[in-house]
């Protein structure tokens, strides 16, 4: 249904698509008509910046009460012995944390577990709520993955200078033992590497999270553009196979997004290893 209604008031199906997957200034509950309006763009400013909500920030909303009930359910009776959801929460953090994040960090990596656990789930849960019908995936928004990427990459440097100091974290960034004469050379291109690994986690999560919506949404406006229902069950076949592999998708590009931030951590932290 969402594909017909945008097919038949945009220009062509691939604007069709791109409806679904852009943010919006409304929230969707049956489309076309009947939607919740959003205020109107520079409605809300501060320090001439737009702090307008849009559809992709409403779902961020969501996924951090959605946590927070979630989390404040499970473990509102701690017990040494955990059962139910508690259980499955406590098997993803001490997994992460035997698995991922101490290996690639060091017993250090114990008191970043907060941030990195919050990334997971936030991510987690975002990439999630994007698979529900008439929802939106604000992980598959380039602005906040990049707004992700900045916290890590300020993450990595806080790590790093929490560790040896500013001086000594800044000269830890150019490898030991290069000659003089290439340090004019070394510096920048170094500086530019801190840079490409935040860069690289940004389009990494944005470009998987969209991909996927935009092959469902693609097998299903194959219908309208070949203008037969015999394709149907193919098209929809398809389309379920896609949405069923997002789900591990989801919960792997959490993992890959939270993985390669502690293992970035860890080079700064430990930049010898």
């Amino acid at each position: 249904m969402g594909v017909a209604y945008a097919a038949g008031g945009e220009d062509n199906i691939g604007g069709a698509i791109l409806h679904h997957v852009e943010d919006a200034r409304k929230i969707e509950i049956w489309p076309p008509d009947i939607y919740i309006p959003l205020p109107p763009e520079g409605s809300i400013e501060l320090l001439g910046i737009d702090f307008t909500p849009t559809k992709h920030l409403i779902v961020m909303w969501v996924a951090c009460l959605i946590l927070i009930l979630i989390f404040r359910q499970a473990f509102k009776k701690p017990s040494a012995v955990p059962s139910g959801m508690a259980n499955a929460f406590e098997a993803i953090v001490v997994f992460l944390r035997d698995e991922v994040i101490v290996p690639a960090m060091g017993e250090d990596g114990k008191r970043y577990l907060p941030y990195l656990l919050s990334v997971f789930f936030f991510i987690l849960t975002c990439n999630l709520i994007g698979l529900l019908p008439w929802s939106a995936t604000a992980t598959g928004n380039i602005s906040v993955t990049a707004g992700l990427a900045l916290i890590s990459l300020f993450m990595v440097q806080l790590g790093g200078i929490r560790e040896h100091g500013l001086v000594h974290h800044t000269m830890n960034l150019v490898p030991p033992g290069i000659p003089f004469w290439l340090l004019p050379i070394m510096i920048p291109v170094e500086f530019l590497g801190q840079l490409t690994k935040p860069f690289a986690l940004c389009i990494r999560l944005f470009a998987n999270m969209t991909a996927g919506h935009l092959v469902i949404l693609s097998f299903l406006a194959l219908i309208f553009v070949m203008k037969t229902f015999v394709i149907a069950p193919v098209a929809v076949g398809f389309a379920l196979f896609i949405n069923i592999l997002e789900v591990f998708i989801a919960f792997l590009q959490a993992y890959i997004f939270t993985m390669l931030t502690s293992l970035f951590m860890g080079m700064s932290i430990h930049p010898e290893h």
